[in-house]
């Protein structure tokens, strides 16, 4: 237990410091004042002031805060130098004097940072691990694979309009197949083919197969793979992390699919014990990295969805500033942030509430 909740400080603290720092270091490269720079939420633990930006460690690790100076009503206060007894805070713009390209650079810098942290890790993931290719392995007698004419050996490219770089790519669009037809573009012998596809249902597993197994050719990187292979690995995550999202919109998904941070926690927790006991400790790192990919590409996309009090939401009011030549009433802005936040918090609270239930059956 103790080890799962230090693994999931140091995961889920790395994708929201580096969010948090994509905010502070291209609002301070724009002029804009820091108030305070805080990792964690709730009671503060531990603090300190520099250049007249607290910087502070709370007790909850399940968020951050990069607070300027005018934004959501934060002002600017004064910091007490022991020393000279002169008070001295940021310098700088306030959030809400700062031009509106630079607000713009600034709350998108969040996410930004985010998918820079998971193409690094990625491509760290690339040099250690390699890439699995999508190459067919087995094909199962009966199968729609096998009437569709794939054989072992065969190197799909592409499934519909959509370019495959992984075997698990394959894999998750089998997974998530509700039964529509798919364009199979695969090489063969170094020639190109096209085939149509249909899944079959399995009554059993109560979903849709292709009828492809023990696939995945093993690539082993070399230097400028690495970074190709790197960027194919985030865009992995992201065309997962989409296609979930509208699943969940659609409803194909039940209450049980969606984590927050207790189930979060229990996954690190999970993954790590699993890789370490059946591939050893260097295994299970590599694990927690690829964690991190998955959660800093989701945190990166959940902030740029366009929803009250995301980030996503603020630069919708200030595209329409851009539309308008003058800003929203930062009253009605607030309002709807502050509506969203309330139901951002109601809906945490769900999701705690349901990993809870779920951990203690």
């Amino acid at each position: 237990m103790i080890r799962t909740i230090i693994l999931f400080i140091i995961v889920f603290g790395l994708v929201v410091i580096s969010h948090e720092l994509g905010h502070f270091l291209i609002g301070r490269r724009n002029g804009i004042r820091v108030v305070e720079f805080s990792v964690g939420m709730g009671p503060t633990l531990f603090s300190f002031t520099k250049n007249g930006t607290k910087y502070s460690l709370k007790l909850l690790p399940l968020g951050g805060a990069c607070m300027f100076d005018g934004e959501d009503c934060v002002e600017r206060e004064a910091q007490q130098e022991p020393e000279s007894g002169i008070a001295d805070g940021p310098e700088g713009l306030a959030f809400t004097e700062a031009g509106v390209w630079a607000r713009i650079a600034t709350v998108f810098a969040g996410p930004f940072f985010n998918f820079i942290l998971a193409f690094v890790i990625a491509v760290i993931l690339s040099a250690f691990s390699g890439a699995d290719l999508p190459t067919v392995g087995m094909v199962t007698e009966g199968s729609a694979a096998e009437q569709a004419g794939l054989q072992t050996g065969d190197v799909i490219t592409k499934i519909g309009r959509e370019p495959i770089h992984f075997y698990r790519e394959v894999s998750m669009i089998s997974a998530l197949n509700q039964g529509e037809k798919m364009e199979i573009t695969y090489v063969r012998n170094g020639e190109k083919a096209v085939t149509t596809l249909t899944p079959q249902y399995d009554e059993n597993a109560r979903r849709y197969y292709m009828g492809i197994t023990n696939g995945g050719d093993y690539l082993k990187c070399n230097p400028l793979q690495v970074f190709q292979y790197g960027f194919y690995e985030v865009e992995y995550w992201v065309k997962l992390t989409y296609k979930s999202l509208r699943m969940l919109v659609m409803g194909q998904v039940s209450k049980d699919d969606v984590s927050g941070p207790v189930g979060i926690a229990q996954l690190v927790g999970e993954s790590y014990d699993a890789a370490e006991e059946n591939y050893g400790t260097p295994y299970a790192i590599l694990t927690m990295l690829e964690i991190v990919v998955l959660l800093s590409v989701n945190l990166g996309i959940m902030n740029l969805l366009p929803l009250p009090a995301l980030d996503g939401g603020r630069l919708v009011f200030m595209f329409v500033e851009v539309l308008r030549g003058k800003p929203v009433p930062p009253e009605k802005e607030g309002m709807v942030h502050f509506a969203g936040l309330v139901v951002l918090m109601v809906l945490m609270v769900f999701i705690m509430y349901n990993d809870i239930m779920r951990l203690v059956r």
